[in-house]
């Protein structure tokens, strides 16, 4: 049983061109740029910055900001080189493939539905409770514990429509509602700029205080396992903080999920992850700054579900607070969007491979988007959002990408020993240090989670453990290619290696 057969780069590369499979080139460096920016400033900038800075880090909240963006960066860079040297839809999975085997390949595959799926239905509820606030809706609408979250199933169910129309339509779309947020964001920096009072910065990093300590499966796995005793606020406090703001950068690894559908993948995907990253972090820096400058960061009115508009209100700007909030509505909106793109893409790699039903694998002969994936997809994260309650399974979305950007940093080392002729338009500098730093620093923020995190975790890969032998081991398009090579004695066929 061989569970760690390789697909080469260049079969990966040759699928792409098959009629029924064939993904429609129209994406450029920008509407890369553009889709990494608009699923990354959500949740975290328009939550996260006053939540943490109550909570864990003061004003400090902008080195855990920067600490998550570097983390991110290492990662970035191996995405960066893996997409411009493997440009096929399916981002981590198809890295894998051509890397570590075909059950690691479908292990990150199954995992990645933690980040995207999962993430895209967290978000849209979030973008449901938005809007029925902002427009003082029906609360029914948002949904709770006996009624479907109706707002949030109606907003996946039109960007799954947009997203079968076309993924230059949905670039389109989101260039749109990009603009508008980092208006809204820029607005914010600017304008907050001249309400900040100096003394809100002292002390910038707060003393160090221990963390009221949690038990059982609520402890994180580094105070299970090591029994290190958590602190807030000092170091271990911007590291925490740190380890949660990673949250707002997912995403970034999902402009690899569109390489096949890049015109100049070779050139343009670094500069889409790398340029939206860059972006992105420099925003999250300037936000968190001026917002703790606002606001003292030990203000209860820091620590809810809005404090860059709490910010504003407590300057006697509460009109900009519905204008951070209209920003937040179109910041949530391409988060979804993006997402499920590129949850679609990842679900149809695995289709067109064999290890899901390659019917799903089929691209509408118009649109030349994989639509049945699509509007599966879109089904799934639609019947999530409305129907089962995310705030714990949340969690599960960060642990699911930094495992991910862990296998594709190994996946670099590997494949520049394995395959050291292979055109690399986009080098990682420094291999195999880089990588090694990627892992660790992953590896860092994933003990930081708690243990029924890990649990769920390793509850779900076992479930994908399950589905791979019952299904993919036996229908996988590389294994049927070299049973068929064995009966005829061609070594030629279907090569692994």
């Amino acid at each position: 049983m061989d569970l760690f057969r390789i697909k080469s780069v260049e079969r990966s590369i040759e699928e792409t061109d098959e009629p029924e499979h064939r993904l429609k080139k129209e994406l450029s460096a920008w509407d890369l740029t553009v889709f990494g920016v608009g699923v990354m400033i959500g949740t975290g900038i328009f939550v996260l910055t006053g939540e943490q800075a109550f909570s864990n880090a003061g004003p400090a909240i902008v080195i855990s900001f920067a600490l998550a963006g570097i983390t991110c960066g290492l990662a970035a860079l191996c995405y960066a080189e893996f997409a411009s040297t493997v440009p096929v839809a399916g981002s981590a999975y198809t890295f894998s493939y051509a890397t570590l085997g075909e059950l690691i390949a479908w292990i990150i595959g199954w995992d990645l539905v933690l980040e995207l799926a999962l993430g895209a239905a967290v978000v849209s509820r979030g973008w449901s409770a938005y809007l029925q606030s902002l427009f003082d809706l029906p609360t029914w609408l948002a949904g709770d514990e006996a009624t479907p979250d109706f707002g949030a199933i109606a907003i996946v169910l039109a960007l799954t429509v947009l997203g079968v129309l076309g993924t230059k339509l949905s670039g389109r779309f989101t260039s749109v509602l990009v603009i508008v947020k980092v208006a809204v964001v820029t607005f914010v920096i600017v304008a907050g700029l001249f309400f900040i009072k100096l003394s809100n910065y002292t002390p910038f990093i707060p003393d160090s205080k221990p963390a009221e300590t949690e038990s059982g499966l609520d402890s994180t796995l580094l105070q299970s396992v090591f029994g290190v005793e958590p602190s807030v606020f000092g170091v271990y406090g911007i590291i925490a903080a740190a380890s949660v703001v990673f949250f707002a950068f997912i995403g970034f690894d999902i402009v690899a999920t569109s390489a096949e559908e890049t015109k100049n993948p070779q050139r343009d995907m670094p500069r889409g992850i790398l340029g939206s990253l860059a972006i992105v972090t420099v925003l999250y820096a300037a936000v968190s700054f001026v917002v703790t400058g606002m606001l003292k960061y030990s203000d209860e009115r820091m620590n809810t579900a809005a404090p860059l508009a709490e910010a504003f209100k407590a300057n006697d700007l509460e009109w900009a607070s519905k204008l951070i909030s209209t920003g937040a509505i179109a910041g949530l909106t391409t988060v979804i969007l993006v997402l499920m793109l590129g949850q679609s893409r990842v679900l149809f790699a695995m289709s067109r491979d064999g290890l899901l039903p390659v019917a799903f694998a089929k691209v509408h002969p118009r649109f030349g988007t994989p639509y049945r994936i699509t509007i599966a997809t879109g089904v799934f994260v639609a019947a999530l959002a409305g129907f089962v309650p995310l705030s714990e399974l949340s969690k599960l979305v960060s642990i699911g990408t930094l495992f991910a950007f862990m296998l594709v940093s190994a996946g670099v080392i590997i494949l520049r020993r394995t395959r050291s002729d292979l055109h690399r338009p986009f080098r990682v500098p420094a291999v195999p240090l880089i990588p090694i730093l990627s892992i660790v620093t992953c590896l860092w923020l994933m003990v930081n989670l708690s243990v029924e995190t890990w649990v769920r975790f390793l509850i779900w890969l076992a479930i994908g453990f399950v589905v791979y032998f019952a299904y993919g081991y036996r229908s996988s398009r590389l294994g049927r290619g070299l049973r068929q090579a064995d009966v005829d004695g061609d070594e030629d066929v279907a090569p692994v290696r």
